[in-house]
């Protein structure tokens, strides 16, 4: 299992959710294509899985 997580924002978030702009927001990414670097831990994996459809996760 991967240490780390590569998380790219693909698409955008304007017909997202309010719940979901949140959580994309919460991991740290603003604009579309910005990736961030997070640790591959339980609450992770759950907020990912909750806007998977908006993301491209990469594991490092």
């Amino acid at each position: 299992m991967a240490k780390m997580l590569k998380v790219t924002l693909t698409k955008s978030t304007i017909g997202a959710s309010p719940r979901q702009k949140k959580v994309v927001e919460a991991l740290g990414l603003r604009k579309m294509h910005q990736s961030v670097e997070l640790a591959d831990c339980p609450a992770t994996r759950g907020a990912v899985a909750k806007v998977s459809h908006l993301l491209t996760v990469e594991e490092l």
